[in-house]
């Protein structure tokens, strides 16, 4: 499920929820809406992975 891998992503670099969805999707409530049920396109899907995938930020220790 897209958004457990995102939750884990958030966790691992300690990005805040708005910002990611700006920098991922363009949409500050992405994970909002995820959290409260909108299921993602498979447009959106690939291109939050993609953006996952690619990010090169520092890791915050968990």
């Amino acid at each position: 499920m897209l958004i457990r891998k995102i939750e884990k992503f958030l966790e691992q670099t300690g990005m805040p929820v708005t910002k990611f969805g700006r920098l991922a999707a363009r949409d500050p409530r992405l994970i909002g809406d995820l959290r409260n049920g909108r299921e993602p396109r498979s447009a959106m899907v690939t291109r939050v992975e993609h953006f996952m995938n690619t990010f090169k930020g520092t890791a915050h220790a968990a």
